[in-house]
């Protein structure tokens, strides 16, 4: 039983998220730094998704295309978090924890988690030896996912340029997507994984359909803990005060664009 347990490539995935996560943890303690942090989760997504994909030594298109998007988002998502990172020259959710590598070990360990929980349909869709031919349910998830990424990427787009102008210093974003949800990234970011976990459905049997813990965890993870809740608590102790900011609150959705 353990000996099945060792040898699964779903606990290779695990094994190698949590050494590639708590051997970082190491060297981001010893130099006190946050800087690769974002930039060493989007790149573990990528490494065990393609790592799963050659265990499973014959590549079926569902595999290849659900790969592809995680490749993509993980590219985009990491690269834009470093440069933020790199400009801002600091991350204010590690100020404390860097300094304390018991604490900051806990950070780098949840990343972990993050990582393997929300890859799960993905890991099981690329070593499953069963292929099945292309339905609604892939397509209809792609297009989902590509929804969400178009969310994200644009929201991130339009944050980042707002940020950059000196004339806004001070000031909260309410234009672009940020006119109709006041987290768009974080809309795209759920219906990113949401989407996906429809194709990997296709090979699931059993047990493994529990997977759809990802989506779910993601936007608990982004409504509930590490997200939007800071965020919106951030936001009420710079601006709460302002008539303006309370009516942008009032009449933008907190998440899904049009619903209150």
């Amino acid at each position: 039983m353990m000996e099945n347990i060792l040898s699964s490539p779903l606990f290779s995935a695990a094994a190698l998220d949590f050494g590639i996560q708590w051997g970082l943890w190491l060297v981001a303690s010893i130099f006190q730094t946050e800087k690769f942090y974002d930039l060493a989760g989007s790149s573990t997504f990528i490494l065990l998704t393609w790592q799963s994909l050659r265990r499973g030594r014959k590549f079926y298109i569902r595999q290849v295309v659900q790969s592809g998007c995680i490749t993509l988002w993980g590219l985009r998502l990491g690269l834009y978090l470093f440069s933020r990172i790199l400009r801002d020259g600091k991350d204010a959710r590690f100020d404390k924890a860097k300094a304390n590598p018991a604490i900051f070990w806990i950070y780098w360990t949840l990343q972990g988690v993050w990582v393997w929980v929300t890859l799960l349909p993905t890991l099981i869709l690329n070593t499953s030896t069963k292929d099945e031919k292309l339905t609604w349910k892939d397509y209809l998830g792609w297009i989902i996912w590509l929804i969400g990424f178009f969310f994200e990427a644009v929201a991130d787009r339009q944050k980042s340029q707002f940020r950059t102008d000196p004339s806004n210093k001070g000031k909260w974003i309410s234009s672009g997507l940020w006119s109709l949800s006041r987290h768009p990234n974080y809309f795209g970011e759920i219906l990113m994984w949401s989407g996906l976990f429809l194709p990997a459905s296709s090979v699931m049997t059993g047990n493994q359909y529990w997977s759809v813990i990802s989506p779910i965890f993601v936007a608990y993870l982004l409504t509930r803990v590490s997200g939007i809740p800071l965020l919106e608590r951030q936001g009420l102790n710079k601006w709460g005060h302002l008539p303006e900011y309370q009516k942008y609150r009032q009449n933008t959705a907190v998440l899904i664009p049009y619903i209150w």
